[in-house]
């Protein structure tokens, strides 16, 4: 072969890997834009027609008032509000401690062979569908309640808060796994070069380092249990009630609707087109977007702050 064909077969294989390279850079950014072009249109489409609403409505008679009646034209988005933070206390007493305490038995305590077993698990039922969860409050774990001396209606916002914490222990689990494992071994050994048992280690040495990793687990876990849907429509009913501060109680084992269940009930209601019913759900859409948002930012402002950087 000549110089000047060798010449040229390197000539042409680095023209070809920059045009690779160019290639890569245009389906990645593509990739990336068009994230940010849905997550926009969404919220512009939610914006346009809540605007319609609250030309409707009044936006103070709808951030403040206290009795929700699509219906009668009654738009008092409070007793929706309280109803899903409801949901959201109890589920997250249920999944953080259960989601924390299997986190570090994985992290610090389990074998190879047993953490192979039990993660994978974990992540079937962060798989399992949703309408699943729902069935199962509302069939066994209800009746299962009323068994053992609770006075609930079929309906009730406890069920459904009990079945959503159990949907998001995976997502507690394993985010704070993680965290906890990406912790260097260094800090352990330190921790025994001490005299700290197993138990101190943890909770001294692991849970400290990886602790932003941690609190973000259970703020997205909590995101996505403000904006679970099916769970709460198939066990929690649909009966919209502002919370008795002086009688929590009468709101948890009763019937109650979240946001997201009144979203469903005007989708699937005979409100037509045009109506203030039927825009409601994109108005409730943007309050829970807003939630949801504010907590994701909180969550970034956590992990930032509390970030530990190890070499």
């Amino acid at each position: 072969m000549s110089t000047d064909s060798i010449a040229a077969d390197l000539t042409g294989s680095v023209d070809g890997r920059i045009a690779k390279e160019r290639l890569y850079h245009w389906l990645l950014f593509g990739c990336a834009a068009l994230t940010v072009i849905v997550t926009g249109s969404i919220v512009v489409t939610l914006a346009v027609d809540a605007i319609t609403f609250f030309r409707q409505v009044n936006v103070v008679a709808f951030l403040t008032g206290t009795e929700w009646e699509s219906s009668r034209d009654t738009f008092g988005v409070l007793p929706l509000v309280t109803a899903t933070l409801i949901v959201t206390v109890i589920s997250a007493l249920v999944a953080i401690p259960i989601g924390t305490a299997a986190a570090v038995y994985l992290s610090e305590y389990a074998s190879d062979r047993a953490r192979s077993v039990l993660k994978p698990a974990l992540e079937i039922l962060a798989g399992i569908p949703t309408v699943v969860y729902g069935y199962l409050a509302l069939v066994y774990l209800t009746p299962w309640l009323r068994t053992a001396g609770l006075e609930l209606s079929l309906f009730n916002l406890l069920s459904a808060s009990i079945m959503v914490g159990i949907m998001i222990i995976p997502m507690v689990s394993s985010i704070s796994e993680d965290a906890m494992s990406a912790v260097p071994d260094s800090l352990r050994e330190a921790g025994y070069g001490l005299g700290a048992t197993k138990f101190e280690v943890s909770t001294g040495v692991v849970i400290p380092a990886a602790v932003s990793g941690i609190l973000s687990s259970y703020i997205l876990a909590l995101s996505r249990a403000i904006g679970e849907t099916m769970i709460v429509v198939m066990a929690g009913g649909m009966q919209a009630r502002m919370l008795d501060v002086t009688n929590p109680f009468a709101n948890l084992f009763s019937s109650g609707q979240t946001m997201t269940a009144a979203m469903v009930h005007a989708v699937t209601s005979d409100a037509t087109g045009g109506t203030p019913e039927f825009y409601s759900m994109f108005a409730i859409g943007l309050t829970l977007f807003f939630i949801t948002f504010a907590m994701n930012l909180l969550s970034n402002r956590i992990a930032a702050r509390y970030r530990e950087e190890y070499q």
